[in-house]
């Protein structure tokens, strides 16, 4: 029997039950559990093998309810939420003293945001606590996208994946922390640096952090597919280092119309959006072809290519 169900009411029944649920978000599949459950919790971490150093992301179904998740929200923050939720922008804040350090990976800030999709919208209002949703995908594996690459994941460790189609987006969220009150990007995502900009003025940068990250998608590899993957200005001049491999590349708009490659284009009209939306997906066709490589094109250095970019660096060998 498939673990694969649109049955909100039974989604509840599990995380009351302090069982996993895999949830859709407009960015990823998320694996979730009772934040005030130490067995939902501890199981997320094992059931992905996620170090517990990686804090979670709390899902809450309102702005409202971020009073009782956080001790103090500043006023650039308060803009953003007001803002941005529900969308795909995460808040690190100073925790309410209520909130497992087993979540937060002993810190005093918690990551939380308000998700941008219907199911998990309407599952999040129904249950009395908040859910705990890191990636649903084994720890620095490709992001799922799509109900059915949760399920090739975890089959058999987990109960459910709540179905809420492919996901819109298709990255993560944009991590915003607060330094002196002032916004700092911890994870570029889905949200556009200049979206953000637009809103609270220039924003610095600190998204590399190996030893206890303030955030999630910190880490230099993540996201990684099984075959060696490599990030490139220019892709044609990388496949002549690989002669008599298999190769997959994955381009922006410009096919190679190279017949010895396996090719996916990520955005013939040249949208950055529809070309996110489509990163995971493709990362995972890809990865179950048997290649022995695969090259990937550099996006240009602005709006969403940025976030791409972070994505790809994160999953390739560098060069």
């Amino acid at each position: 029997m498939s673990i694969i169900s649109k049955d909100i009411q039974k989604a509840i029944q599990l995380l009351t039950d302090e069982q996993l649920v895999a949830i859709p978000t407009e960015t990823v599949y998320g694996l979730a559990g009772n934040i005030y459950s130490e067995k939902a919790i501890k199981s997320i971490f094992s059931t992905k093998k996620r170090p517990f150093f990686n804090p979670l992301i709390v899902h809450i179904s309102s702005i409202d309810v971020l009073a009782t998740i956080v001790a103090h929200i500043p006023k650039k923050a308060k803009l953003l939420a007001t803002t941005f939720w529900p969308g795909a922008m995460t808040l690190v804040l100073k925790k309410n003293a209520k909130i497992p350090d087993l979540i937060t990976a002993g810190k005093d800030t918690v990551a939380v945001r308000v998700p941008n999709h219907p199911v998990t919208l309407a599952l999040l209002k129904q249950l009395p606590f908040p859910l705990a949703a890191p990636s649903a995908n084994p720890f620095g594996s490709i992001s799922p996208t799509k109900p059915v690459h949760v399920a090739n994941y975890f089959k058999n460790d987990i109960q459910m994946v709540l179905d809420g189609g492919a996901c819109k987006n298709g990255i993560e969220s944009t991590i915003i922390g607060f330094e002196n009150e002032e916004p700092v990007i911890y994870r570029l995502g889905a949200l556009a640096l200049e979206d953000i900009e637009a809103v609270v003025g220039k924003i610095s940068i600190k998204n590399k952090k190996e030893n206890s990250p303030d955030a999630p998608g910190m880490l230099a590899r993540h996201y990684a597919p099984a075959t060696k993957t490599f990030l490139v200005d220019d892709v044609s001049l990388e496949v002549k280092n690989h002669p008599k491999k298999k190769i997959g590349v994955l381009v922006f708009k410009t096919s190679l119309n190279n017949k010895n490659l396996t090719e996916i284009i990520l955005s013939e009209n040249n949208s950055m959006q529809e070309a996110a939306s489509k990163l995971y997906t493709s990362l995972h066709v890809l990865d179950t072809l048997n290649l022995d490589v695969i090259i990937a094109e550099r996006f240009p250095d602005s709006g969403l290519g940025k976030s791409i970019n972070d994505r790809l660096q994160r999953a390739t060998f560098s060069l």
